[in-house]
């Protein structure tokens, strides 16, 4: 009831403030919305003299900490509460990084409110997310050229009115280069281990749903360093299989359990990860220029229609080229596949592939920035 309350005093405060002064609302599911939305945010705010609100689903969101004279912001819990403000806001642009908009709870509003899509991961938009996902919104920024192809493909497969795709790049991706750039690496000691990081997607097929002790078991037993780095969902939905790992080799010193995913010490800090079918190994390949070890689990496959596109998702194509893929009935091998990979990385290759896969490397927040002024001016 206290959460109902304060929620219900949020919205109205919200509903107070002068449609002048809110004419752009971004909307954050929580903490991990973040890190994708804070640069686009402080350089809207340096560009232009139009006001921001900030809505968050998450009490702990460090965008509501944020202090600026035309930076408004407000927390409102999942629920109805929120479900009424969405299918009422009064704004010009609402950009969110949540797919699915108008598919579940949350719903258009029924005032002309244009909708911006900011994406928060590399993957692709066919496989991984849900039929129709982004059907609802009318303007998509895009991180590379594979996101332009794929949006196109499925608007004429659906005969789907066309959107407004912008070339924007990876707000995530260019924090990643720049903190690499400026972290100071340590000199390891010659007899060091290897440092291993485990980070894989979420889902009944993922890693550590499936196979998660016994990877870990192998890699302590090979003499590697191990830290496990679980997707936040897993912890919700598959907390069990995190707790089991941590429980057999927590008092391990070459085990280390990481759920702080603002934390980046982890992929600063190791040699190689270990993923499947998550968007994080192609952060890591991409931002820190390291090699991944992909476990070929089953696909994570939320769009049975997928292929009808006719296009293999980055994801898929990729995996080969930023690292190796080791086979479920080869996982005693993994090691050998580790030292192999690390043996062999070419650094140059790496660079290049990024360079061609992602837009506006350095610059996807001033870009987006810029076209946000832009969609309200041409609006007003």
């Amino acid at each position: 009831m206290k959460e109902f309350f304060s929620d219900l005093g949020e919205l109205i405060s919200f509903v107070q403030v002068p449609k002048s002064q809110k004419r752009i609302v971004f909307y954050s599911e929580g903490r991990d919305s973040w890190i994708h939305l804070k640069g686009l945010i402080a350089e809207f705010l340096k560009i232009t003299d139009t006001d921001i609100c900030y809505i968050s689903s998450d009490k702990k969101d460090p965008g509501l900490s944020l202090q600026d004279s035309r930076y408004r912001t407000f927390n409102i819990s999942p629920g109805y509460i929120l479900n009424w403000l969405f299918s009422n806001i009064e704004t010009d642009v609402m950009v969110m990084t949540m797919p699915d908009l108008n598919t579940f709870q949350l719903k258009h509003s029924k005032y002309n409110v244009h909708y911006v899509y900011l994406q928060h991961s590399l993957v692709s938009l066919h496989m991984v997310y849900r039929k129709g996902a982004f059907d609802h919104f009318q303007t998509i920024f895009c991180a590379g050229a594979h996101h332009i192809r794929e949006l196109r493909a499925i608007e004429q497969t659906y005969n789907l009115i066309a959107k407004n795709l912008i070339k924007h790049g990876y707000s995530q991706l260019d924090t990643i280069i720049q903190e690499t750039a400026n972290y100071t690496q340590t000199t390891k000691p010659a007899k060091a281990s290897t440092h291993i990081l485990i980070a894989p997607s979420w889902g009944e097929n993922g890693i550590i749903e499936t196979i998660g002790e016994q990877v870990v078991d192998i890699l302590l037993t090979q003499g590697f360093k191990v830290t496990l780095r679980p997707h936040p969902q897993t912890i919700k939905l598959a907390g069990d299989k995190v707790e089991q790992i941590v429980r057999q080799h927590g008092k391990n010193s070459l085990f280390n359990l990481e759920v702080d995913m603002s934390s980046q010490a982890s992929l600063h800090q190791s040699d190689l990860m270990i993923s499947d079918w998550s968007g994080a190994a192609l952060d890591y390949a991409f931002g820190l220029n390291k090699p991944v070890l992909f476990i070929d689990v089953p696909r994570k496959v939320n769009n049975l229609d997928y292929d009808k596109i006719g296009i293999e998702p980055l994801e898929v194509s990729i995996r080969s080229r930023i690292g190796a893929i080791l086979a479920l009935d080869e996982l005693d091998n993994m090691a050998t596949s580790i030292n192999t990979l690390l043996k062999n990385y070419n650094n140059q290759k790496q660079v290049q592939l990024r360079d061609e896969t992602v837009f506006n490397l350095g610059a996807a927040d001033s870009i987006g920035a810029q076209e946000l002024q832009k969609l309200i001016n041409e609006i007003i």
